[in-house]
């Protein structure tokens, strides 16, 4: 016995495939094995927690989740179209925003830029109005001043209502001013702005006699008016446009409610 083994031992040292690089094909590696096992134990988890996740009220945790963090996997045509426009739109309109800040390109002509967009800021326009409304001593002059007062009041309250229900954030992120605060101007859609350019416009050339020229005038101030607002990323394009849309349509509302000269100066005695 204690001469046979040293022989069978000599044998195994002489045997090629017990070689190191010949050892993976007899036998798995250590490594391999662990790696199997803990494979293994995470797929039993993985099994326990699906178990558990079968209960009713994950099931239910888990249908409730919100919309953004579901992955849609067929969307349809009409809402891969609404992003495609959306993402144009948020793309064009910061590419605009020239006055967005100081270091924008065009930073220097942000406080004329401010200005422009004052000159249809509804405080100013009701604090004309009011003065105008004063000192004014024909009855057709009371009428128009009362009906501009209540399209003012109009624009103001529908686009902050509007506002309210989109909460719409500009293209750049910039605190509101005292006067946007005052007038509940706080978001970006519709843009408060272009909607009371529109309107102011379209009712002056209603209800003033005006040369071309200074027609001509008033239209390149309503759009200017309008877009300043993307200039300095406060708004978007579409905010933009939709504020010149609402605009219109509260022009044709004013004229359809059109005090009558004995109502406005009833109001007046009121007042």
């Amino acid at each position: 016995m204690p001469a046979s083994q040293p022989r069978s031992r000599a044998r195994d040292r002489n045997n090629v495939l017990n070689r190191a690089e010949f050892l993976s094909l007899n036998q798995p590696l250590k490594g391999n094995q662990e790696s199997r096992s803990s494979g293994r134990k995470q797929s039993a988890q993985a099994g326990a927690a699906g178990g558990q996740n079968n209960n009713p009220k994950e099931r239910r945790q888990s249908q409730q989740l919100p919309e953004e963090d579901c992955m849609q996997l067929n969307p349809s045509f009409k809402g891969i179209a609404f992003n495609s426009l959306l993402a144009i739109d948020i793309c064009m309109s910061k590419r605009l925003g020239v006055c967005a800040n100081r270091a924008s390109s065009w930073g220097g002509a942000r406080s004329m830029i401010n200005l422009l967009g004052i000159t249809g800021h509804g405080i100013p326009w009701i604090a004309g109005t009011l003065i105008c409304l004063v000192k004014s001593s024909t009855l057709a002059g009371q009428e128009v001043l009362m009906n501009l007062l209540l399209a003012l009041l109009l624009d103001i309250m529908i686009v902050a209502g509007l506002q309210k229900l989109a909460k719409r954030k500009g293209p750049y992120d910039i605190n509101p001013g005292l006067l946007d605060y005052l007038t509940m101007d706080t978001y970006a859609f519709p843009a408060g702005h272009a909607s009371r350019a529109a309107m102011l416009s379209k009712f002056f050339l209603n209800h003033l006699v005006l040369a071309i020229p200074l027609r001509i005038l008033l239209v390149l101030w309503a759009l200017c008016v309008g877009f300043s607002r993307v200039m300095i990323g406060r708004h978007h394009i579409t905010d933009v446009l939709s504020g010149f849309v609402f605009g219109y349509l509260q022009f044709r509302l004013v004229e359809l409610i059109w005090m009558s000269s004995n109502t406005c100066q009833m109001l007046i005695s009121i007042w």
